[in-house]
């Protein structure tokens, strides 16, 4: 004797090895036994075998009509063995049962299942919106076969055009375009950025780039609306300084510039002066909120998006020959030794003498010239203080270090003949050396401000936020700790406003402490232990690292660009560790697989086989290591 039972929803036959009250022992072609309760048995027969009878039931109900079952069935709940009686017009055998409930079973827009063996018919408008939605479901699935085949063919449907720019970053999986594309992926075997740039979605792959991060990060544009600027600090008293800003040519924003005045021989005053934006962007402001919405300016090569109005930009940038308002740093000290003799902060007017640049007079202002008083140095009265109060500063942070400052390392300008979206634009990679006189001049100060700057603030009580590095880890924090590399006590950033969030965060409360010294904790815009001001560094620290990212895979398509431009096949490189080498002719890191071992800094030839636009990589065999 064999049963027929239902397990978990499915339908098993088997042989009755042993009976009980409320259970049965079966057993498997297999041999294997098992207990099965009484009430999950649908029925028991002789014959077929059990191994036969489900195979021959399956074909049998594949036969049956589910549109006719219900115009047969019964309209009221019915046992599947007394419409097998009725449906065959005889005695039913285990093959035509089982056939029947399979039937029934397979077809739930008609019949629904009240328990073991049991069902009953869906009404007559549950039926037809059930089959509605089976149709239209059937057809969805063609259509997104249809679409499938096209994308694999190498066309993009218009149905898909305008969904398909959100199929990397925010698809919605639920779509019949993305499930389309996303077969189409999986039958050709290649990325899905491939497979969209192949198909036309965008013309190349920096116009790639460049939409996903404007989609990701500026999806109402990247332009402010127009906006009104004021006068500000047309009250503020006008210094009398002969001051110069130092920059790349392509600056707009003119954050700093430097004067410098000799009282005495042996006695130096140098006036650091920032551009003043906080004026107009108060806690809470309009232009506060614009700045933190972006909390910097997103560079990347021959392009760049502002974190503020272009408007509010111009009305503070430090342009030559114009007035405005800054917060400037006078600090007196000894020539002699550096020594730091008195310190001086307030907010005043000042008017920019010029506004010179690296790329202009880099090459005729050398060490060699500033030492020689005889030599013809350009803007030599301001330069050559200045030069030499910045060695005593930088050799007193050396002491502190314990050993010289590395920063002999090339760095890189990119310069653009062409749009910034068009990849057949020329690229020129610009080299300069972080040790060449008038960068390290630039960065002296500008370390020295944000140095004096940090310890106005902790001295008065007033909160900022800090940059510290302690144990090679750096962080940014609202304590005044140490940084070691630099080989300072304290340091902010404060020496760019115009371009960061945090350095204008921190200008409003220096401006405080500044103004009111020791009542400034009362009255700064922000006040000892404010949580949004530790709200704010999590996240600038978060978006910055993003716009760091972004502008580093620019740079990184660029050099790539700048290579095959120049057709170079051969290229000097020099080994990091294992096997990670830095162009020496670009600032490009890449990988050598199965490269051997180097000491770090090693110099070798490398030959390009291949460029990886997509992967942002070359790829390089070593050629010959001196």
């Amino acid at each position: 004797m064999h049963v027929l039972y239902e397990d978990a929803g499915k339908l098993k036959a088997e042989t009755i090895f042993s009976e009980a009250d409320t259970s049965i022992q079966v057993e498997s072609a297999s041999g294997k036994r098992s207990k099965i309760k009484r009430n999950s048995v649908l029925f028991t027969f002789d014959a077929p075998t059990p191994e036969a009878l489900l195979p021959s039931a399956e074909a049998m109900a594949a036969t049956l009509e589910p549109d006719f079952l219900w115009e047969f069935a019964p309209q009221e709940e019915f046992e599947a063995a007394a419409l097998a009686q009725d449906y065959f017009g005889h005695a039913p055998d285990a093959v035509e049962k089982t056939a029947l409930i399979v039937a029934l079973s397979a077809a739930p827009a008609y019949f629904h299942r009240r328990g073991r063996g049991t069902f009953r018919p869906a009404p007559p408008d549950i039926l037809k919106a059930a089959l509605a939605a089976i149709e239209k479901k059937r057809l969805q699935a063609e259509q997104q076969q249809q679409w499938t085949e096209s994308l694999v063919a190498g066309q993009l449907p218009e149905a898909l055009r305008a969904a398909a720019p959100t199929f990397l970053d925010h698809p919605d999986k639920n779509t019949l375009e993305w499930k389309a594309f996303d077969a189409a992926v999986q039958q050709l075997g290649e990325s899905p950025e491939r497979l969209l740039l192949s198909l036309g979605v965008w013309p190349n792959q920096l116009a790639m780039m460049r939409a996903r991060f404007l989609a990701e990060h500026f999806p109402k544009g990247t332009q402010w609306p127009p906006v009104a600027v004021e006068d500000w600090g047309a009250d503020l008293p006008q210094a009398d300084v002969e001051a110069y800003s130092v920059d790349d040519s392509s600056t707009i924003e003119i954050d700093d510039a430097l004067s410098v005045t000799q009282p005495d021989a042996e006695t130096i005053r140098v006036g650091i002066h920032i551009a003043a934006p906080a004026l107009a962007a108060p806690r809470g402001s309009a232009f506060d909120d614009m700045a933190r919405s972006r909390m910097s300016t997103v560079y990347m090569p021959g392009d760049k998006i502002p974190m503020l109005p272009r408007e509010l930009i111009a009305a503070f940038s430090l342009d030559e020959g114009q007035w405005r308002p800054a917060l400037s740093l006078y600090v007196t000290g000894r020539l002699a030794d550096g020594e730091i003799l008195a310190t001086e902060t307030r907010l005043e007017r000042i008017r920019v003498t010029a506004n010179l640049r690296h790329d202009r007079l880099g090459d005729s202002i050398t060490e060699t010239a500033l030492a020689d008083p005889q030599a013809p140095v350009p803007y030599a009265h301001w330069l050559r203080p200045l030069w030499q109060f910045a060695q005593r500063l930088c050799a007193i942070r050396d002491r502190a270090r314990g050993k010289p400052e590395n920063n002999d390392r090339i760095e890189y300008s990119f310069e653009l003949d062409g749009p910034a979206d068009d990849p057949d634009s020329v690229i020129r990679l610009i080299p300069r050396q972080r040790n060449a006189p008038l960068e390290r001049l630039v960065a002296e100060y500008m370390i020295l401000t944000n140095t004096q700057w940090g310890a106005l603030l902790a001295r008065h009580g007033v909160p900022g936020i800090y940059r510290s590095q302690q144990m090679g880890r750096t962080r940014m924090s609202t304590q005044a700790l140490p940084h070691e590399s630099i080989a300072v006590s304290q340091y902010v950033w404060s020496t760019s406003p115009l371009r960061r969030y945090v350095d204008l965060i921190n200008q409003g409360q220096i401006m405080a402490a500044a103004e009111h010294g020791v009542s400034a904790r009362l009255v700064a815009p922000f006040k000892p232990k404010d949580a949004d001001l530790y709200a704010l560094i999590g996240a600038f620290d978060s978006q910055y690292t993003l716009w760091g990212e972004f502008q580093s895979s620019m740079e990184r398509y660029w050099c790539i660009r700048w290579l095959q431009q120049q057709g170079i096949r051969e290229v000097r490189a020099h080994v990091l560790r294992e096997n990670l080498v830095r162009l020496a002719c670009a600032p490009l890191v890449t990988r050598i697989n199965g490269l051997p071992a180097f000491e770090r800094g090693q110099e070798i030839t490398l030959d390009i086989l291949g460029y990886d636009d997509l992967g942002l990589d070359i790829e390089c065999r070593l050629r010959e290591a001196p």
